[in-house]
């Protein structure tokens, strides 16, 4: 005699509170805390996966040789693959934590310079004039440029339909 036919009432009320709780929490509008809050800085996994073997082609090695003078370690690339695959394929949250991690590391290390630059100094806004029109010699420059046609067109409703011209190269 197996375990649910000596208890049926239990096994019943098991089920009915398991299809309430997963009713009540489709229905909620409460985030949900099993996703991390920066998610949308997990790439796709193929991403990993190619940047990985870019990174150990044989061209790419010849590269980082003259530039660095060596070359240089992909295995992280290979790490962040493996646990974007775990996140994706089992909802691990340590794994899509170790790859935002990453992400950051390698955004914080691509801005670097970005930020330790002090030459420049950054506009609070646009310059004022940044819309005003162009010099003459430009304007007359690109006058008869097809860009410049194709305004026209638009402007003066002429537009043609393109439907009717197709290019096959066979």
């Amino acid at each position: 005699m197996s375990e649910d036919s000596k208890h049926p009432e239990e096994s019943n009320e098991t089920s009915k509170m398991s299809k309430l709780n997963e009713a009540t929490s489709s229905t909620d509008e409460q985030p949900q805390s099993d996703e991390p809050e920066d998610k949308w800085m997990i790439r796709d996994c193929e991403m990993y996966k190619d940047e990985y073997k870019e990174c150990t082609s044989f061209r790419a090695r010849f590269h980082q040789y003259f530039i660095y003078g060596e070359t240089l370690d992909c295995n992280q690339w290979k790490k962040d693959y493996n646990n974007c695959c775990k996140w994706t394929d089992d909802g691990d949250l340590k794994a899509a934590d170790a790859v935002i991690k990453s992400e950051r590391i390698r955004r914080l290390e691509r801005l670097k310079s970005h930020y330790q630059n002090d030459i420049w100094t950054k506009r609070e806004a646009p310059p004022s004039d940044w819309d005003k029109p162009l010099p003459d010699w430009m304007v007359k420059r690109d006058e008869n440029s097809y860009l410049a046609y194709k305004a026209k067109e638009i402007k003066e409703g002429k537009e043609e339909d393109s439907v009717g011209s197709f290019c096959s190269i066979m």
